[in-house]
């Protein structure tokens, strides 16, 4: 192989390295936002009891739970109800008792404070041309709070006599961030995935 050959040679081969990239997915929401919202919900249905006897069989009417990640939180209300004594019900007909939820809310909400002046865009003419002004702050403070708030009512399955209401279940989980003049930052930057259990990952009911 000449010399001018090996140069191309070596040539083609750095420019197709170059080029070579690695994809990553880009989810819409963060593992962070996911914990929050899934965090609140699971405080929201702590100590959920009805006021039926335990060990009825009760079927959950999810028809209209309308909410974003509401899989998750309708699991949860499961669990606690399995929690609390009662029999979940897979179909309408075998259940003692039908429990129609609904979200009144579940989604993230955030909160920033800054001591200073805030990054804002700022109009420059008549058409409306804007700049960007980046913030100047001495301290600043980012919440990002998770809420979740659930409330249903309880009735027969056979009869469609009222059984009673449940009061609102809220559950909220909160996180906060600092940052002072604008690099040294402290707190709570991620919620964390929870640690396992070392022991047995089942719990026996």
């Amino acid at each position: 192989m000449t010399t001018a050959r090996l140069i191309v040679l070596l040539a083609a081969t750095a420019v197709l390295a170059g080029c070579a990239s690695v994809t990553e997915t880009n989810p819409a929401r963060t593992a962070t936002d996911m914990l929050l919202v899934n965090r609140a919900a699971d405080r929201a249905v702590e100590g959920l009891t009805l006021p039926i006897p335990q060990g009825a069989r009760v079927f959950v009417d999810e028809t209209y739970f309308q909410a974003e990640n509401a899989r998750y939180a309708l699991s949860a209300i499961r669990a606690a109800l399995s929690d609390a004594g009662y029999a979940i019900s897979r179909d309408r007909d075998s259940a003692d008792a039908i429990f129609e939820v609904r979200a009144g809310a579940l989604s993230l909400e955030q909160m920033r404070r800054v001591f200073g002046i805030p990054d804002m865009r700022v109009p420059i003419n008549e058409t409306l041309n804007v700049v960007s002004i980046p913030e100047l702050s001495i301290y600043s403070n980012r919440d990002r709070m998770g809420v979740a708030e659930f409330s249903g009512f309880l009735y027969d399955g056979r009869t469609g006599l009222p059984l009673g209401a449940v009061a609102p279940m809220i559950g909220q989980y909160k996180i906060r961030s600092h940052k002072a003049f604008m690099v040294v930052t402290w707190g709570q930057q991620l919620a964390q995935p929870g640690e396992r259990d070392p022991g047995s990952s089942w719990k026996e009911f």
